[in-house]
């Protein structure tokens, strides 16, 4: 088989992969479009060391191994990922990535002509009633 094939199929995974990052706002989408990265990235590393091996007479194999270990760093990311995604749904209620730009717990943001949000001024007027 030709370098050509795994090649193009590496490219597509890969933009197909970078797409679902750029387009995505579920979190979980986005972790799954990374992995698919990852994966055209071990591809193209199976495929160049097959490649390589033919060419040089060489039995290292450093692409596979190299492999190996970016699906090892691949599943602790996942598993990472998905637990901070999980703890973030649970505390927030979504998993929508434009919808948790705020991060710090309890901070109200101002409106958008600069004044204060609307629970300032209803806890002012509950004490000027009191």
């Amino acid at each position: 088989m030709h370098l050509a094939y795994p090649a193009v199929l590496s490219a597509l995974l890969f933009c197909t992969g970078l797409y679902g990052v750029l387009a995505r706002r579920n979190a979980i989408l986005v972790l799954m479009s990374v992995e698919l990265m990852l994966n055209a990235v071990n591809l193209n590393l199976v495929a160049f060391d097959v490649w390589l091996s033919r060419t040089a007479e060489e039995t290292l194999h450093s692409g596979q191994a190299l492999t190996l270990f970016t699906i090892a760093i691949a599943a602790a990311e996942i598993g990472i990922g998905l637990a901070i995604v999980l703890a973030v749904y649970r505390n927030r209620g979504t998993s929508d990535i434009d919808k948790l730009r705020d991060t710090a717990e309890g901070h109200e943001t101002d409106g958008p002509d600069g004044e204060a949000s609307a629970a300032e001024p209803a806890a002012e007027k509950a004490e000027a009633t009191a």
